[in-house]
């Protein structure tokens, strides 16, 4: 019986981001859901905490049989860590995608200076938004990330609660196998190798030609990563069962 799969978006986005993804998987006859975490898509106005947003994960493995591999880009791979290390239970697998810095408080309070000054603009931010999702994204990706709205109010909540995140202890504490996956030019991707030491049964893949938004600027290539990822889980499970 095939893995089902969880897929947990990057922060201000929301579940449409992996329309890609979830379409490839289902092709090949796999269950795939993508969330909605606290705060963004359609619970825009919900606040955000990182336990609720384990909670939101934890919920969709239930939802598809108490057991899946997750996957998460950005703040969706920290959540996805986050939940692995506290639901062992339910994580057959793990790929954690552009979350390979730890979250120092330095960086997190010059990132929040920023987004405060953009939230103040007449619009909150959302035309300089646009203007960054069009000049990052292929014009489908764009479409994508756009179908779920933008969470532009989120920013400075998610930040003050990844001033908490633990994400390299975590990983150690992850038994399931993780994949570490960064896009070759992802500002993200600075401590990869810490977090990848970190792990007890991890790997890491770095996507040629690929920035931040991996899933989305490289779609084939991240969801082969993916598949491939899965048939190895489900390998070594088929393994275990006959030992």
């Amino acid at each position: 019986m095939s893995v089902p799969v969880v897929l947990v978006h990057g922060l201000r986005t929301s579940r449409t981001m992996w329309r890609a993804q979830v379409e490839a998987l289902e092709r090949v006859g796999r269950v795939a859901v993508a969330v909605d975490l606290p705060g963004h898509g359609t619970r825009i106005g919900e606040p955000f905490t990182l336990d609720s947003a384990v909670d939101t994960v934890s919920g969709a493995v239930d939802a598809v049989g108490g057991r899946a591999f997750v996957v998460g880009l950005s703040l969706g791979g920290y959540v996805g860590i986050r939940h692995a290390a506290r639901h062992p239970e339910q994580v057959a697998g793990l790929l954690a995608a552009s979350c390979s810095t730890r979250p120092h408080r330095v960086l997190v309070a010059g990132w929040s200076v920023g987004a405060q000054g953009i939230a103040r603009l007449p619009d909150r931010g959302a035309r300089l938004n646009q203007f960054f999702v069009d000049l990052a994204l292929p014009p489908a990706a764009a479409q994508d990330v756009g179908a779920g709205g933008f969470a532009l109010d989120a920013t400075n909540e998610v930040l003050r609660e990844m001033s908490i995140a633990t994400p390299v202890a975590d990983l150690a504490r992850i038994e399931a196998p993780v994949w570490l996956v960064n896009g070759a030019f992802d500002h993200f991707r600075g401590e990869e190798r810490r977090f990848l030491a970190a792990c007890r049964d991890g790997r890491l893949v770095v996507v040629p030609r690929a920035t931040h938004l991996v899933s989305l600027v490289q779609p084939a290539r991240f969801t082969r990563v993916l598949l491939e990822a899965l048939d190895e889980v489900e390998a070594r499970a088929a393994v275990s069962a006959e030992t």
